[in-house]
């Protein structure tokens, strides 16, 4: 009873652009279309592409019922918006090589497979076109340097973009850390049975140390419900392995957060580094999965020096509030303040630089791989010790 009485009083939050797409296929339509893949040209999608696959046919991209085409890559490079006026600050396409790209029909269907050969969906190719990737890497990165992970994803990508519908017949087979996979259908449904009707969002892909512990809490302060939401995709090299994340987040949750206001679910995404941008983007997706309010913290997505500290947050000004249907929480950095004895940040803690205690990441990283606990102020010991584990396990291998 009362769970009808909260989904009852829980306002149904609409997907960004109107209706939260779904582009799968089930059942008899499945394999009608599986049936018809066998005799259709087929072109292998690389990990980044499967991640976007699935987020297309889940709706976590709505509106986006595909990868986009000329008209919607040029107004999102150039004005982050969709063709329609939606407001889209990332392309998200299909590359391949001309090669590839002339042996497929004009228009028509193509099979897409994983890279074992599984047909995961059916593209209807609508168009191929030539992106201009200088043009996009310095409007979606800000740089052309190809030091810059994503400007060396474009680049090192084919020269010819696919652009049109797809339909997923399959998702990720045996994916990691199934438990935790929520579509924005189930995310939505679990924060409606709740009755959580303001719920905010944090994107993460490193671990949770105390900075981010504090400002998830005061977030939780003004809202009924806090989606942790790791991205889980693709990223670099020298990030912290999503497996080791999720030990840590779970260690975190079970002890330090309140169970019945707090869900964590992974963000099958590919991570992109593209600062603001991405800031806007991961709102979005959020947006699609039932958050009303978005964590947007330091350096949002950042890499490297590419971006301002606070660009992220900036990026905001840009839209208007009820283009983005989603509201930005943004939170400057916070540290451990030993005279206020507590955790601040500048616009909290009145005291100089010499009673913060701020750690670098190169000087965590050390600490760690000397199998040495960062201060209890800056990271839980419990989560200190998974990470400790994992710096220690690639040299207990050698």
């Amino acid at each position: 009873m009362e769970a009808c009485r909260a989904v009852s009083t829980a306002p149904k939050l609409s997907a960004h652009g109107g209706e939260l797409v779904d582009r799968r296929l089930h059942g008899s339509s499945r394999s009608a279309a599986l049936e018809r893949a066998a005799s259709l040209p087929s072109v292998t999608l690389n990990p980044v592409n499967l991640s976007d696959l699935e987020l297309i046919g889940n709706g976590a991209f709505s509106p986006l019922t595909g990868f986009v085409g000329a008209a919607d890559y040029g107004r999102v490079v150039d004005e982050m918006h969709l063709a329609s006026g939606v407001v889209w600050s990332i392309p998200v396409t299909l590359a391949v090589s001309r090669e590839e790209a002339d042996r497929l029909p004009p228009d028509g269907e193509v099979a897409l497979s994983d890279e074992q050969g599984r047909v995961v969906a059916i593209l209807e190719l609508a168009e191929k076109f030539i992106p201009d990737k200088e043009r996009e890497a310095e409007r979606v990165f800000r740089t052309t340097d190809v030091a810059h992970p994503g400007v060396a994803r474009i680049y090192d990508g084919g020269d010819v973009y696919l652009g049109g519908d797809v339909w997923v017949l399959d998702g990720p087979q045996d994916p990691p850390f199934a438990a935790y996979r929520r579509d924005p259908v189930q995310t939505r449904a679990y924060f409606a049975e709740r009755g959580w009707r303001r719920v905010v969002g944090f994107q993460t892909r490193n671990p949770i140390h105390r900075a981010h512990e504090y400002l998830t809490k005061v977030a939780l302060e003004v809202v009924d419900g806090l989606l942790i939401h790791p991205l889980v995709g693709d990223t670099k090299s020298d990030d912290i392995p999503a497996d080791v994340r999720m030990r840590a987040y779970e260690t975190l949750l079970a002890d330090y957060y309140p169970q019945d206001r707090t869900l964590l679910s992974v963000y099958p995404a590919a991570m992109r580094y593209a600062g603001p941008r991405e800031a806007i983007f991961h709102a979005i997706a959020r947006k699609n999965y039932g958050c009303t309010h978005f964590i947007v913290g330091r350096d949002h997505a950042g890499v490297g020096s590419y971006y301002g500290t606070y660009d992220a947050h900036k990026i905001f000004d840009e839209f208007e509030a009820d283009e983005l249907g989603i509201t930005p929480l943004f939170f400057e950095h916070t540290f451990w303040c030993h005279a206020c004895e507590g955790m601040a940040s500048y616009k909290t803690c009145p005291h100089g630089d010499d009673q913060h205690l701020i750690l670098s990441g190169t000087k965590v990283r050390e600490m760690l791989l000397a199998g040495e606990i960062p201060p209890q102020e800056f990271s839980r010991p419990e989560v200190a010790q998974i990470l400790i584990e994992a710096y220690r396990e690639p040299a207990n291998k050698s």
